[in-house]
């Protein structure tokens, strides 16, 4: 046995190999070590090796997912090896010989395809890159939905498109991964590295030529060498993890980077679209905004938020569906409630076609189809715009599907097809012939028992069953001597003593056992014939029921984003393509939400940025909502272009081809990056890409360093992105020195966050007004932050003298500076305060008693007191 384990190891060195043994999963040496430390369960021996222990650890086989899981989320692939045979086979070959074993699959990040090791929300795409000569592409795959896709790019892009669709794997060739492992490490993909052959274009053709059984590719597009290499590379990949088993692939779609919008991954990571900070879903725009009541609904929203579109059509065609949706709200909400009970087409369908289904994925594919019907009816009379009346037309046509599997299965079919019990009654006359004897020969069995019962007066008496020695008569050990005393041992024939029972059988029990074990046996066969049957009819139809699959994550999304827009108060967004960015009553929808459940009212705010003024200079304090503004205003062009409403009271959005953000403050230690080289790195990549129709959103350029080399810094970052990129642009600073450009800058024009002082105490409005701010109130904020009164009395001392200072010129500066007081940790003694004076106005509220007023007596004695402020 040791002797197979090492040779089926031998294939498979970079993966643990999971070696079934009966029903244990069983790992052994190196991988046994590993193991037992990343799953936390016990590492035991077995055996020798060249004179040594050899280490064991194992899983139960029913037990195995949640372990496998595990093992993928450290970075671990596994090998799967299953018992081709049963041992009884085995033994015809001889008393000494091994169960044949092999591996039957690859388990990697990239091609997990159970339920349970899946987030049902979200896309798990295997990503493939290539190189050939001077072109590029990227390829990826989810096979659990079976969406397929190509993009031709530059190789400076792969970083973004990583971004966007956070693959769990990534496979490249070997002459490529070192310099490509850190790029997609970073990305939170695992790399995957191949030989050159993998990734060679004329073979890949064939490769896909054969996948698809087609003559040729044209019907699909025009691929280039590069994107070929990448799509045969994934291909290749999967059939070497799936063992020649290849999941349904819908045919490739082309994309361009031209029909969406362009978002880096610090852009991403800053504005949280789909992940917060933290690298969470909660708190992210995402899941501000999902109202989705669908698996595939969800997934359908997270690709349109990664990836807006910039085609006008396709915009204002989902905008017109949403409105639809918002309009007839009866409709909407019935539809709804439709979906609420749609199952996971897409992956139930997945699994079938991999072989590693069961029936209640013929169940989820006949349930989904019963709703799709129902959804098409019911709207098949109703005037729909042009999206929504394509996804209820690929509804409908599943009737002769449906009605075989509304006849051939049970309402809750069980887990494994090996179960049975799946087929329903009156659908196959030999199954249910198979059926009536086995159930009638358990009927028999208990009469038996019973006639045992009276025979041997033990009314403990048991007829039992196991796999060892099938059926068998059981009693307890104080009946045992009966038992084996005449006359009763001339029926009872003892086949076995435990601890506590003695076991017996009998000549007609074993011939009722043979009759039974036929019937079940036969009518389980039955079962597994008619489960490939029923699987092999809904696989026929495969590129039909993904569109039905499709069409119901549309109606969700459209029925789930009118719900979001009438529930929150959003605007249908003007979307065209000039160069306008004007938002009126905007707001920050994750942070709204936040506020509203605290009970905190959201300050909205305008933003125009148009042909005449597109970059808005932005000074206030800190804490005012600088950023918050920044972030807003992104987040509304994003939805806007993935064809959502938007949170303002007026949105015109003209079509935005790039959006950066450079907000907020991190260093990348790893990398060695302080928080400046990281602000620096971001800002040169805008600055060296943003074309005019770009959004960029920066906030406190040239902070991280000395106080003229941050300002030199942002002022002339302010000035290239309006003489070279003259792209929109929202620049927040605290360098009110920089508030002097909007004179010398025809398209920049300053706004400020508004303030009030109110004896000494600093109030945040959160309203950006046109205008500039006058100073920063950095030491106000640092007092609401809790500084000691001591350090916040000192930076007010230090203040004045550096603001007096430069105001008189640079040598008065350091001499104030040179004469100031050494620290004291004890504050200053307050100033004596007089005792306040009762004054007239406070003498006469004090005879005002409003509860025992008349109306009249009240308005009189409002304009007395108006009176007395004017003496």
């Amino acid at each position: 046995m040791m002797a197979q384990y090492l040779e089926i190891k031998g294939q498979y060195p970079n993966a643990l190999l999971f070696y079934r043994m009966g029903d244990f999963y069983e790992l052994f040496f190196d991988d046994a070590v590993a193991a037992a430390e990343a799953l936390d369960i016990a590492l035991t021996k077995r055996g020798k090796h060249l004179g040594d222990d050899i280490p064991m650890c194992g899983v139960p086989v029913h037990a195995a997912e949640g372990y496998l899981l595990t093992l993928i989320r450290k970075g671990f692939r596994v090998a799967v090896c299953e018992q081709m045979e049963n041992p009884s086979e085995a033994k015809k070959r001889g008393s000494k010989a091994v169960v044949r074993r092999d591996v039957v699959r690859l388990v990697t990040p990239g091609t997990l395809t159970e339920e349970s090791l899946l987030e049902a929300r979200r896309h798990n795409f295997l990503a493939a890159y290539a190189e050939v000569r001077d072109e590029a592409a990227l390829a990826w795959v989810d096979i659990s939905t079976g969406a397929f896709h190509v993009l031709a790019l530059a190789p400076v892009r792969l970083g973004p498109e990583l971004a966007r669709l956070a693959p769990s794997e990534v496979v490249v060739s070997e002459a490529k991964e070192a310099d490509l492992a850190e790029l997609v490490t970073q990305s939170g993909a695992s790399v995957t590295a191949l030989t050159r052959s993998a990734f060679d274009s004329t073979s890949a053709e064939k490769r896909l030529k054969a996948l698809f059984e087609v003559g040729a590719l044209d019907a699909f597009g025009q691929f280039g060498r590069a994107e070929m290499s990448a799509m045969g590379a994934i291909v290749e990949w999967l059939e070497i993890t799936q063992k020649g088993k290849l999941p349904i692939l819908r045919p490739p779609v082309r994309e361009a980077e031209a029909r969406v919008m362009q978002i880096d991954a610090a852009t991403r990571a800053n504005l949280e679209l789909t992940r917060s900070l933290s690298g969470k879903r909660q708190g992210s725009l995402l899941a501000a905004i999902d109202r989705t009541v669908t698996a595939g609904g969800a997934r359908l929203l997270e690709r349109r938020l990664s990836s807006p579109s910039r085609v006008l059509d396709v915009v204002r065609g989902r905008l017109d569906a949403l409105q639809f949706a918002l309009e007839q709200s009866r409709i909407s909400a019935d539809l709804r409630e439709a979906l609420r009970g749609v199952p996971d087409l897409d992956r139930a369908m997945s699994r079938l076609g991999l072989e590693r289904g069961g029936p209640r994925d013929l169940a989820a594919v006949r349930n989904a189809l019963e709703q799709a019907e129902a959804i098409a009816q019911s709207l098949g009379e109703v005037e729909l715009p042009e999206v929504l009346a394509d996804a209820v037309a690929a509804l409908q046509g599943h009737g002769e599907l449906l009605d075989l599997l509304d006849q051939a299965l049970v309402a809750e079919p069980p887990l494994l097809a090996r179960d049975g019990g799946f087929i329903a009654e009156g659908f196959d006359e030999e199954l249910d012939e198979c059926r009536r004897l086995r159930d009638e020969g358990r009927g028999v069995i208990a009469g038996m028992q019973a006639d045992y019962q009276r025979e041997t007066g033990i009314q403990s008496l048991k007829i039992k069953h196991n796999n060892v020695l099938g059926y068998f008569v059981e009693v307890t050990a104080t009946h045992a001597e009966k038992m084996l005393s005449e006359p009763l041992s001339e029926t009872f024939k003892h086949r076995q003593t435990t601890a506590n029972q003695v076991r017996f059988t009998t000549v007609p029990l074993s011939e009722m056992e043979t009759k039974i074990l036929n019937a079940g046996g036969r009518a389980i066969e039955i079962e597994k014939r008619l489960y490939s049957s029923l699987s092999g009819s809904i696989l026929e139809q495969s590129d039909r029921l993904f569109a039905a699959a499709r069409a119901l994550a549309e109606l969700d999304l459209a029925t789930a984003l009118a719900d979001l827009a009438k529930s929150e108060n959003w605007c249908r967004p003007h979307v065209d393509e000039s160069r306008k960015l004007i938002i009126e009553g905007g707001r920050h929808p994750v942070v709204e939400q936040a506020l509203k459940a605290s009970g905190e009212p959201f300050i909205a705010n305008d933003c125009a940025l148009g042909e005449a003024d597109d970059i808005w200079l932005l000074t206030g304090p800190n804490m005012a909502g600088k950023s918050t503004f920044l972030r807003q205003n992104a987040l509304i062009a994003a939805l806007a272009q993935m064809g959502s409403y938007v949170p303002a009271a007026r949105a015109e959005i003209g079509m935005v081809s790039q959006l950066f953000s450079r907000v907020g403050a991190s260093d990348d230690l790893a990398r060695g990056r302080s928080t400046f080289m990281v602000e620096m790195v971001e800002t040169a990549a805008i600055l060296n890409q943003a074309d005019d129709h770009a959004l960029v959103i920066l906030d406190e350029i040239g902070r991280g360093t000395a106080t003229y080399d941050g300002l030199s810094i942002a002022w002339a970052t302010l000035e290239h992105l309006h003489d070279v990129n003259g792209c929109r642009a929202l620049f927040a600073t605290h360098y009110h020195e920089m508030t002097s450009l909007s004179a010398k800058l025809e398209r920049v024009e300053n706004a400020t966050v508004a303030v009030k002082e109110w004896e000494g105490e600093v109030i945040f409005l959160h309203e950006v007004r046109k205008g500039a701010a006058d100073r920063s109130y950095g030491v106000q904020v640092a007092k609401l932050a809790g500084l000691p009164e001591a350090v916040v009395a000192r930076a007010k001392v230090v203040l004045e003298a550096l603001e007096k200072g430069e105001r008189e010129g640079g040598a008065t500066q350091k001499a104030l500076i040179d004469d100031l007081p050494l620290f004291s940790a004890a504050p200053p003694p307050p100033p004596p305060v007089a005792q306040p004076q009762e004054t007239a106005i406070e003498a006469m509220l004090e005879t005002i008693h409003p509860d025992e007023m008349t109306p009249r007596e009240a308005l009189q004695a409002l304009y007395d007191l108006k009176e007395a402020m004017k003496k």
